[in-house]
């Protein structure tokens, strides 16, 4: 069910958040052993807050579309008096005393915590096989990964376990698990929504958004949490006609599996039966846009990791040598890397004299399996980090907002993404061209064997 049909339920006594919460508890236990999704689940607290959420409604007293509706939280995310380990081992036993903003600002929407969702170690990573809290199965496929760092989220999400959780996004650790199982993740405009109280990873590539089953559930989502939200929501019949729609025809659409390649061309056929415009465009040199966003990420990092190096060997082994690298990287190649930085932003925003939106696949593959260490792209072999982050980095880089939604299946039966990204702070043109997406693919409601 989306929120909006949970919603329904609840107003017109259907189900009490009281049951909402008991079965999705029950959900809970009877998969994450499988799929390991879950590092905290706050059962007693959700009961409780259930009583009260169910209590407000008897009373006329209704939050909007999210009064009652389960949620998790990435676990890198501040929650007052609940755990919060960033997936390290270093953190294993730390409690916040306060909530982070989006987490207060989801409790006073009326979301209800149902727990903390597992993570790649310090959200450094894209497959969340963690050393310390296991690793994080894929519903699609439990030999495959989910994605990173919000792998629990996605994982989550897409086995219907809550139907709404949150995420973090440096690199693409939000699109990157929402591709990967199959279920739509946003990355806000950088800072459009609060990252007070969220464990830092890069300070200058952070964001935090959601992930949802639909488009139109993450735009519900949205509007509690951003700033200066315009509280849009995408009508039930959006179109897309007038709309300027820019696909690339260098980079994002080079090194492509087979199947992610014939499902981005269908999407692009469907944007134009839709009614936008499409124009293929030629996009600056995004390969200089990445190494810049690699530099700048090892660098804050590190420096960001650095007080901790003293039990370095309470580290994962990929996270001691992504940290030893960033602290192998001159100041001055940090400085010019944020000056190229600069200068791309520049060049890159001209797009958006043309064009409105613009699409892209959001991963160049599917979900790998676990422990697999290089994948195979047509005649190329290419380290799994840095295939599954060359079609997402570039938007932390810039900081624009990016949404990745599932547009077909693989051969095999994987979830396949596309990611739709427009100017800063056009969040509600990219929920109307996902909403009017998400309709044409006619996909929602697959759910996967597990």
């Amino acid at each position: 069910m989306t929120i909006a049909e949970i919603g329904a339920a609840l107003r017109s006594k259907k189900i009490s958040v009281r049951e909402l919460t008991e079965e999705t508890l029950q959900r809970i236990a009877d998969a994450n052993p499988r799929l390991n999704a879950f590092i905290t689940v706050t059962g007693v607290a959700a009961r409780l807050r259930a009583a009260v959420l169910d209590h407000e409604l008897a009373c006329g007293v209704d939050r909007g579309p999210l009064h009652g509706i389960p949620i998790a939280h990435k676990d890198n995310i501040f929650t007052r008096g609940v755990r919060t380990t960033g997936g390290s081992k270093i953190f294993a036993d730390f409690v916040p005393d306060y909530d982070a903003t989006i987490v207060s600002q989801l409790n006073d929407a009326g979301a209800n915590v149902i727990g903390k969702t597992g993570l790649h170690e310090f959200a450094y990573g894209i497959t969340s096989n963690n050393p310390h809290f296991g690793a994080i199965r894929n519903p699609w496929d439990p030999e495959r990964v989910p994605g990173g760092s919000s792998g629990g989220s996605a994982a989550a999400v897409a086995a219907g376990l809550v139907p709404l959780a949150t995420g973090t996004d440096t690199g693409g650790s939000i699109r990157i698990p929402a591709a990967f199982c199959g279920v739509v993740g946003l990355k806000p405009t950088y800072e459009r929504v609060s990252r007070r109280g969220v464990m830092p990873l890069g300070l200058t590539l952070d964001h935090a958004g959601v992930l949802a089953a639909t488009v139109r559930d993450v735009a519900l989502a949205l509007s509690p949490i951003a700033k200066h939200s315009s509280g849009y929501r995408p009508v039930t019949h959006a179109d897309l006609r007038g709309m300027r729609i820019g696909v690339p025809e260098n980079f994002f659409v080079e090194r492509i599996a087979p199947d992610v390649m014939l499902s981005f061309r269908a999407a692009v056929q469907t944007v134009a039966a839709l009614g936008a415009h499409v124009t293929e465009i030629k996009l600056p040199d995004v390969e200089a846009i990445n190494v810049a966003g690699r530099i700048v990420q090892l660098s804050e990092v590190s420096a960001l990791l650095a007080r901790y190096l003293d039990r370095r060997d309470e580290f994962g082994r990929d996270i001691q040598v992504l940290v030893e690298q960033g602290r192998l990287i001159p100041a001055i190649d940090y400085l010019n890397a944020q000056r190229v930085r600069t200068v791309l932003v520049r060049d890159f925003s001209k797009i958006w004299k043309h064009l409105d939106c613009l699409m892209t696949p959001a991963t160049p593959m599917t979900a790998p399996k676990i422990g697999e260490m290089n994948v195979a792209i047509g005649t190329f072999t290419e380290d799994v980090r840095t295939a599954a982050t060359r079609l997402t980095r570039p938007f932390n880089v810039l900081g624009w907002p990016a949404l990745a939604l599932p547009c077909g299946f693989s051969s095999a039966g994987m979830p396949i993404g596309l990611q739709m990204v427009a100017p800063p702070q056009q969040e509600d043109t990219l929920l109307q061209a996902g909403a009017a997406l998400e309709d044409a693919f006619g996909i929602v409601g697959r759910h996967p064997p597990t």
